[in-house]
């Protein structure tokens, strides 16, 4: 299950990333094409978040990880590019 959040905290920071993206580069130019990929890309990425936030706690107890670093992994859901840093910092030692 850990393989799988830390598969999970990527796809997750890149999914953040894209909706970004299609938010900053494609929306002021291209409003029909912003639409268009809104939904996929936005739904993408709540799967993902919500598998991340469900896994994080499934693996709160396993990991021994005490409140701080269990809410600084939660928190990090909410800020780009914090689930690659959570990702080296967190989970590159086990």
């Amino acid at each position: 299950m850990f393989k799988i959040f830390k598969i999970t905290a990527i796809l997750e920071g890149i999914s953040y990333l894209v909706l970004f993206s299609n938010m900053l580069f494609i929306k002021p130019t291209h409003k029909e094409l912003y639409h268009t990929l809104l939904y996929p890309i936005g739904m993408s990425h709540g799967i993902l978040f919500i598998g991340y936030i469900g896994l994080a706690i499934l693996l709160k107890n396993a990991q021994n990880w005490d409140w701080k670093t269990f809410g600084i992994i939660l928190a990090a859901s909410l800020i780009p590019f914090g689930t690659f840093y959570i990702d080296k910092k967190y989970l590159a030692t086990a």
